[in-house]
């Protein structure tokens, strides 16, 4: 990085202990990095969302656009965050809402339904809206948009998992 912008890189491995392979491609626009660095802060670990509720978003948004990075970085911390086996494995396996709890198909249909046809019902907002509250229901939102455009940047710039990493999502014809 240019000397001026050296100083992005240290927050941005400061915040993470590291510099992950994401991270380290988005740093090709330095100032883009740095906001995209703030904002998932924010989402992973400031926002007032229910750990299992943002692993639950996370996992949603990369299996719907099949993102090996995200969700194998996401697996093992809803499982940290409480969501049993049997939930990963429902949206992993393209089954959830089935089989999830009332509070997690919520969360799940939501996500869905704003990823597939970009839009929730008036009967899923509601019930997002009870469990989650206002604020909730923008945070979780948000969400969602960031991990579609972090999980979309990921694709497009061939980000690989991090060295000795094992893919935890089964992608056909993925390489």
């Amino acid at each position: 990085l240019p000397p001026d912008e050296r100083q992005i890189f240290d927050d941005i491995a400061g915040k993470r202990g590291r510099v992950p392979n994401v991270m380290s491609a988005l740093l090709n626009s330095p100032q883009a990095a740095a906001r995209w660095s703030d904002l998932a802060v924010y989402l992973r670990f400031r926002s007032k969302l229910e750990p299992a509720v943002r692993e639950l978003a996370f996992l949603t948004v990369a299996r719907e656009i099949d993102c090996q990075y995200v969700w194998t970085a996401h697996e093992p911390l809803a499982r940290r965050a409480g969501i049993t086996d049997a939930t990963i494995l429902s949206i992993r396996d393209r089954r959830a809402p089935d089989g999830l709890l009332p509070e997690e198909a919520v969360v799940v249909q939501y996500a869905q339904q704003l990823l597939r046809s970009h839009v929730a019902t008036e009967e899923v907002f509601q019930a997002v809206l009870r469990q989650l509250e206002a604020q909730g229901v923008v945070d979780v939102t948000t969400i969602i948009g960031y991990y579609i455009m972090f999980g979309l940047a990921i694709l497009a710039l061939q980000v690989e998992l991090e060295p000795g990493v094992t893919p935890l999502l089964p992608i056909p014809n993925a390489q």
